[in-house]
């Protein structure tokens, strides 16, 4: 793994080490058309609003969702690819 990967793929999991960035990543994975707008997310997880943005700009950032604003509210997708990256390394890790 070259030291430019490496970087890439801690950025990523930085992204995911807290746990309100991998429950909302989770739940956005979890919903049957794949997106959520973050009205939908707030529902189960005890943060505020804002602050919900805010961990889903981080995730955004990192490059593990993408979004679409619609109106007043922005959508959010996983990025499949990259989470196929992350489970591919792992999986590469433990062989």
């Amino acid at each position: 793994m070259s030291g430019e990967t490496a970087i890439e793929l801690a950025s990523l999991f930085k992204a995911l080490a807290d746990p309100v960035r991998l429950r909302l990543l989770s739940a956005i994975a979890a919903r049957i058309d794949g997106e959520a707008c973050v009205c939908d997310l707030s529902e189960g997880i005890d943060v505020s609003q804002p602050t919900i943005s805010h961990h889903l700009k981080v995730l955004r950032e990192a490059g593990l969702l993408t979004s679409e604003r619609r109106a007043s509210w922005v959508y959010y997708r996983v990025v499949p690819q990259v989470l196929a990256r992350l489970a591919d390394t792992l999986k590469a890790e433990t062989a």
